[in-house]
């Protein structure tokens, strides 16, 4: 599928964009499913005041959609109309202030775990275990390991669909499990975080716990977009999941993950439509037999083909 071409009249808008615009780019290759259709233009912006200024001239009717490492996110096959803004390498440095580390929200959360521990502080050793990047922790408050965005953020920053920049504290981010109460069009552009002293030694002992965790749990070295569906309360999502038989199931070219079944992975073959269809069919699984409803922890953006 293509969309009518929007970029030649938004490059005209904003002749001081100094970012790239591209008609009809692919998202597939930029998302670790890696299946999807196209934005129909991809931002792909210099820094924070790039952003600013392309959203201050850009038509209040064109929709925009954020994406970052694309761990966490299935792109329909049909793909994503309006722009997408890919924050990448201007938005990926990480600076250390004492017990404050500050990150852009497309580095790495391990990056910034790795950071801390070098550094000496102690708290964040947590994000080892979160594969995507800080864009997407501060969206979704991501966390693993027993710790959580919300323990460690200080403040972050933002521009809004109208290109205004704030500053908002950890209270008004809204935190709750897997939920950022912040207002939805808010692009994040960078994050401050604090811990606490700790021994550089100990803290290297702790990530690499969590990295064996992982690799002895999860499905790390195939096309998956992390945790599938939320824990709903009192319960495990990958328990309910093995409890109705789905682990190892199968639709099209996606399949349940043996090793952990709260994970989809594609087998290589797979299009977005089987993968969201195999998380919908486990959904009703587990519905039907425990009367739990599972919440989609992974984001589905896009329309289908």
């Amino acid at each position: 599928m293509s969309f009518p071409d929007i970029a030649s009249d938004l490059k005209s808008r904003a002749p001081k964009l100094r970012g790239r615009l591209m008609p009809n780019q692919s998202l597939a290759e930029l998302t670790w499913f890696r299946v999807g259709g196209p934005a129909q233009v991809l931002f792909m912006p210099e820094d924070e005041s790039d952003v600013a200024y392309f959203l201050g001239v850009l038509p209040s009717e064109i929709p925009v959609t954020v994406i970052g490492l694309g761990s966490n996110l299935i792109v329909r096959d049909g793909g994503i109309p309006g722009v997408v803004i890919r924050l990448g390498r201007g938005f990926n440095d990480v600076t250390v202030d004492g017990l404050n580390i500050t990150a852009g929200p497309a580095v790495p959360d391990v990056k910034v775990a790795r950071a801390a521990q070098e550094a000496g502080i102690a708290g964040l050793s947590f994000m080892r275990g979160i594969p995507g990047a800080i864009g997407g922790a501060l969206r979704m408050n991501g966390g693993a390991y027993g710790g959580e965005t919300k323990d460690v953020l200080v403040e972050a920053r933002a521009v809004d669909r109208q290109g205004r920049i704030h500053v908002l504290s950890n209270a008004d981010m809204h935190y709750t499990y897997r939920h950022c109460g912040a207002p939805e069009d808010y692009i994040f552009t960078s994050a401050t975080f604090a811990g606490r002293p700790g021994d550089p030694a100990v803290i290297a002992a702790e990530m690499d716990k969590i990295t064996e965790s992982r690799e002895a749990t999860q499905p790390i070295k195939s096309r998956t977009g992390g945790s599938t569906f939320k824990n709903p309360p009192g319960h495990k999502a990958w328990q309910l999941i093995d409890a109705v038989g789905c682990r190892g199931l199968v639709v099209g070219g996606a399949q349940v993950s043996e090793l952990h079944c709260n994970f989809l992975i594609n087998l290589g073959t797979a299009t977005a439509a089987d993968i969201e269809n195999l998380g919908e069919t486990v959904r009703k699984r587990v519905k039907d037999k425990s009367g739990v409803e599972l919440d989609w922890e992974i984001k589905r953006l896009g329309v289908a083909a």
